[in-house]
């Protein structure tokens, strides 16, 4: 009996004294896993952006249309007044300066697919909107014709001026980019564009003579003034140069479409009689479309990244 109970306290010493060992001996369990952050490039991101633009189509064009021609003194002068008021009101073009300074800011979002390499990507979405500053330019313009016709000395002119003006530009653009590095995009982009436009026009003209005949020259005007929609289409550059920091340099095509607006009716009068000697209608068109050149500066959020794995242990 006594020898049995020694044995059973020996092998509980024994056990116990196993177990402290084993507990002082270094643990084998695996480190914990640390997953590496989201893409620098992927969220939300907001900035300012400043720049130049200069139209591409910058003309103007004013364009008369025969509407009547009186008969007296002679049919002669009934189609030379009304074919030479015509001609000397029809310039055709006229070249307008349309360049300005552009500046705003914008918002949008990235998703980066891989990392940089071969397989780096991005996709994103971004809008805009800019005020321009410079951009309202004016052009005037003075035709004469002769009226052989009807002898020298007969003569009709016109006097034309004529505005055009891009107010503000906005777009709304989808991004295509490809990480040359990790911190360096190329990239294209283009989507809708708008913005706010105007126009006008006026026209005098009138019939002079040195013998003959006079008459007095009459007036028209017109004006445009609305918000166009059309299409923008682009490239550039963006260099993640600090954490949540990056700065740009984009070029953008912009088209609004072609405005077309009447001006009235011109012409001139008989002096002395309120007779009408020709009556012309005015009409006006131009193109709102040009180039855009900024820099920009993006602050990233990365609010919308995707959220990384905790460890568990």
């Amino acid at each position: 009996m006594r020898k049995n109970f020694t044995a059973i306290a020996a092998a509980a010493l024994a056990l116990g004294v196993g177990s402290a060992v084993a507990a002082d001996l270094p643990s084998r369990k695996a480190p914990a896993y640390l997953p590496p952050p989201p893409p620098p490039w992927t969220g939300f991101y907001a900035g300012l952006n400043a720049g130049g633009t200069f139209g591409a189509d910058d003309g103007v064009t004013v364009g008369n249309g025969a509407l009547y021609a009186t008969p007296f003194p002679a049919p002669a002068l009934a189609q030379s007044s009304a074919l030479a008021a015509s001609a000397a009101g029809t310039f055709g073009p006229l070249s307008t300066n349309n360049g300005g300074f552009i500046g705003g800011g914008q918002v949008g979002y990235n998703y980066q697919l891989g990392s940089a390499g071969l397989n780096a990507f991005l996709v994103g979405i971004e809008a805009d909107i800019q005020g321009i500053a410079g951009s309202n330019s004016s052009v005037s313009a003075f035709g004469a014709a002769p009226m052989p016709l009807v002898g020298p000395g007969f003569n009709v002119f016109s006097a034309t001026q004529a505005t055009r003006q891009l107010d503000y530009l906005g777009t709304v653009r989808g991004r295509l980019g490809f990480l040359v590095t990790p911190t360096l995009l190329l990239y294209g982009t283009g989507g809708l564009a708008y913005g706010g436009v105007s126009s006008s026009t006026s026209v005098l003209q009138g019939f002079s003579a040195f013998t003959g005949p006079t008459g007095q020259a009459w007036g028209a005007a017109g004006s445009y003034s609305d918000t166009r929609v059309g299409w923008t289409a682009g490239g550039g550059v963006e260099w993640m140069f600090m954490p949540n920091w990056s700065a740009k340099v984009e070029y953008l095509y912009c088209d609004l479409g072609t405005v077309s607006y009447s001006s009235g009716v011109t012409g001139s009068f008989l002096t002395g009689t309120g007779a009408p000697l020709f009556l012309n209608g005015v009409t006006t068109s131009t193109r709102f479309n040009g180039h855009i050149v900024r820099v920009g500066v993006n602050y990233h959020f990365n609010l919308g990244a995707p959220a990384p794995v905790l460890a568990k242990y």
